[in-house]
């Protein structure tokens, strides 16, 4: 990834209408997949126009610690996977806030053949992951969390995936779901993850199960009730064409939403299993115009309502939403996203705070938020080190103004954010 020069503070002014065409940056949720399918595969990999973020970054360089292969040959990384077989990494594993890479990694250490630890930021460190390793022991995981307070650092056996029969809850995190799968045609025998309860964030499970599909794995999803993965049957390398990111088009088309203006993203499939093309329906309920093809969005701005909408499965694009509410003429119930409190931040809390400094009445609930909507005004924004943060009060900055704290942030999933949004704004 390269380097980018961020100021400490980033003034965002108000602009006119939004008229322009822009292209969606690689998908973060299909690239990271894309490297821990590719590591484990046998054979070569080239993901094509992969994403490269702070988060591929520590990804990559968990992976190879490993014993994969990973460059960087343009836009495309091509690996040379491990047959199913990880080293023994020789030191400390270290992937700073990525939860992904933190909970997609300890399977895959569990197929090395000896111990592993995995530390993070002090964020990182505050994020639960003992749900993930209390559900990895059934299936023969040695694990623990080395301050025994249910999160990273965490000491990972080697040699420990027996595979069988397991349960997670499923209003924790999708991720521990994604991580035992990733790995599970690796485990000694065929592997079964039961849900206990209502499951969170289900398109991102269809994500992984669509990429775990195309490296030549077979799931069975039994209307996500349960998930069973046939051992035996690893990852083959192959050249993975990686498709644009709804979540991170969410602030191109949110700015359209709120200046009434006209925004075209491109390189997005209508038919993409990514959930949060889920907020370009959102939009339209608010008012919007979609004009949605086969490989781009349209849309156009209108006379913004507020709406009542569950967001259990879209957690990403929340902070978002809930900055377009307050542009909206009445409340916005945005329900059902308990989930988002371990998250970079509180996604529940962080948003409504910053909310109510720009003069709205917002109020964070358990497990839900309300937004009603008016006129916000200028203010300093705190991102709370949190690049959804940075990215979505970014979208009110372009009709009310404001100061973004820690832009850098935004270097975790779209390090280019601010070159291509407020490059499109000021058109």
């Amino acid at each position: 990834m390269e380097q980018k020069e961020f100021p400490d503070r980033l003034e965002i002014k108000p602009v006119g209408k939004v008229s322009a065409e822009v292209s969606a940056p690689p998908s973060k949720a299909y690239t990271l997949r894309a490297l821990f399918l590719a590591a484990l595969a046998e054979g070569e990999s080239r993901i094509r126009n992969g994403l490269f973020a702070e988060d591929q970054k520590y990804a990559a360089d968990a992976l190879k610690a490993y014993g994969a292969s990973i460059e960087r040959e343009g836009n495309d990384y091509i690996i040379t996977g491990l047959n199913g077989k990880p080293k023994t990494p020789s030191k400390e594993i270290f992937i700073g806030n990525s939860g992904v890479t933190a909970r997609f990694l300890p399977a895959l250490a569990a197929l090395a053949p000896g111990n592993s630890v995995i530390t993070g930021t002090e964020r990182m460190c505050e994020r639960p992951i003992k749900d993930l390793l209390d559900a990895l022991a059934p299936l023969g995981v040695k694990s623990r969390c080395v301050n025994n307070d249910g999160c990273p650092p965490m000491e990972i056996g080697g040699g420990t995936f027996e595979g069988g029969e397991t349960t997670l809850r499923g209003d924790k995190s999708s991720q521990y779901f994604s991580s035992i799968m990733i790995s599970a045609p690796y485990a000694k025998s065929d592997v079964t993850v039961r849900t206990e309860g209502k499951l969170m964030s289900k398109p991102f499970i269809d994500v992984t199960i669509d990429m775990m599909e195309k490296f030549g794995a077979k799931v069975e999803n039994n209307n996500y009730e349960s998930f069973t993965i046939r051992a035996g049957k690893g990852y083959k390398g192959m050249d993975y064409a990686t498709e644009g990111d709804y979540t991170n088009a969410s602030y191109f088309l949110a700015a359209a939403a709120i200046t009434r203006g006209k925004v075209k993203v491109t390189n997005l499939r209508k038919n993409s299993a990514q959930g949060d093309k889920f907020f370009v329906k959102c939009l339209e309920m608010m008012g919007c115009k979609v004009n949605w093809q086969d490989d781009y969005v349209e849309l156009e701005g209108g006379a913004l309502k507020g709406i009542e909408v569950n967001m259990a499965d879209y957690p990403d694009v929340v902070p978002t939403l809930a900055v377009v509410a307050a542009f909206a003429e009445g409340t916005t119930r945005i329900t059902d996203i308990g989930h988002l409190k371990i998250k970079e931040c509180d996604r529940i809390v962080a948003p409504v705070t910053e909310l109510k400094k720009m003069g709205i009445e917002a109020e964070a609930l358990r497990g839900s938020m309300v937004i009603k909507g008016g006129k916000p005004h200028s203010a300093e924004i705190d991102t709370y080190n949190d690049h959804r943060m940075a990215m979505a009060f970014s979208v009110a900055g372009i009709k009310a103004g404001v100061t973004i704290k820690n832009p850098k942030c935004v270097s975790k999933s779209f390090p280019d954010f601010f070159e291509k949004f407020l490059g499109m704004v000021k058109r």
